[in-house]
């Protein structure tokens, strides 16, 4: 077993040692033996990419957080995190405002959270999701304190968002309700799109994230394509998660003409981000918005 040797294979000698003992180990007489290589970060030279097997280990489940607050629990004493014990409802709340964490994050965080308020505080735990999201350096984090009071109008709109506020518990997988995929808001400047979108996250108590599409377009060949693809792992590991997407037309507004003018690059962050809305099953809700409708590529709409 080799931890975090990811590093050393910048070597070309200790690569071909590494194929070398690799053969060795499963075809001579030890027989059935390999090397497994354990790293946080995929970095294998392609003189190996083909001997290789990859196996990815996903963020702690719901189970596996769940368990954790479990286990934490019996360690404290009895008037400690009063409410988790009480109120499930609250405690399937926790549960997933720490799914992006590792399992070393959220006990540290739960122990956070009670040190300070003396028991398990929503607040505190999303706080800490914001660290791994602004080390993705492409979204921004929001919290924010707007209220649906504060949004003037759109009733039917805080009807259907108050309504869904459950439907990503796991009550509602249970039941089979499908989780909402997003809304798209379009409408002049100042009419309380981005304050709508700014609310919803206040009013779900999930991590709302705005993606930049000025910031996913790189400098570099294929970093524009690798900033979308980073975006969407980033949202999906803090799931359940609300996506904003500010101004979409102008983000996307040079698909047309991109094979003359970027080489493609426009058009195929545009298809990489189409498919995954169209295909994604994480819960990420995701809020777009625009002030003209006729500006929007027709396969997005």
């Amino acid at each position: 077993v080799m931890r975090d040797y990811h590093p050393f294979l910048k070597d070309p000698t200790i690569v071909r040692r590494l194929r070398d003992l690799g053969r060795e180990l499963k075809f001579k007489k030890h027989g059935g033996k390999h090397v497994l290589m354990l790293s946080p970060i995929l970095k294998i030279p392609a003189e190996v990419e083909k001997e290789i097997a990859i196996i990815d280990f996903d963020m702690p489940e719901r189970s596996e957080i769940a368990a954790c607050i479990k286990s934490l629990l019996k360690s404290l004493p009895d008037d400690r995190a009063r409410r988790v014990r009480e109120d499930p409802p609250f405690g399937e709340r926790v549960v997933e405002a720490a799914l992006g964490l590792t399992l070393e994050e959220a006990e540290n965080t739960f122990s956070k959270s009670i040190i300070r308020t003396g028991d398990f505080d929503l607040d505190t735990i999303l706080a800490e999701k914001k660290t791994i999201i602004r080390k993705s350096g492409i979204l921004d984090y929001f919290q924010s304190d707007d209220r649906f009071a504060d949004v003037g109008g759109l009733q039917i709109l805080k009807e259907w968002l108050t309504t869904r506020q459950n439907a990503f518990s796991s009550e509602a997988r249970e039941f089979g309700l499908p989780l909402p995929k997003g809304i798209l808001l379009i409408g002049v400047p100042g009419c309380g799109k981005s304050l709508t979108a700014k609310a919803v996250g206040a009013l779900w108590k999930m991590p709302l994230l705005r993606l930049d599409v000025g910031k996913v377009f790189g400098g570099l060949v294929g970093s524009s394509e690798e900033n979308i693809r980073k975006a969407i792992r980033t949202a999906e590991a803090v799931a359940p998660s609300i996506l904003w997407l500010d101004e979409l037309e102008k983000g996307f507004s040079g698909v047309k003409s991109s094979g003359q003018t970027d080489s493609g690059t426009t058009a195929r962050v545009f298809g990489t981000f189409i498919t995954w809305l169209q295909e994604k099953t994480k819960p990420v809700f995701v809020i777009a918005t625009a002030n003209d409708v006729t500006a929007l590529p027709p396969e997005l709409l």
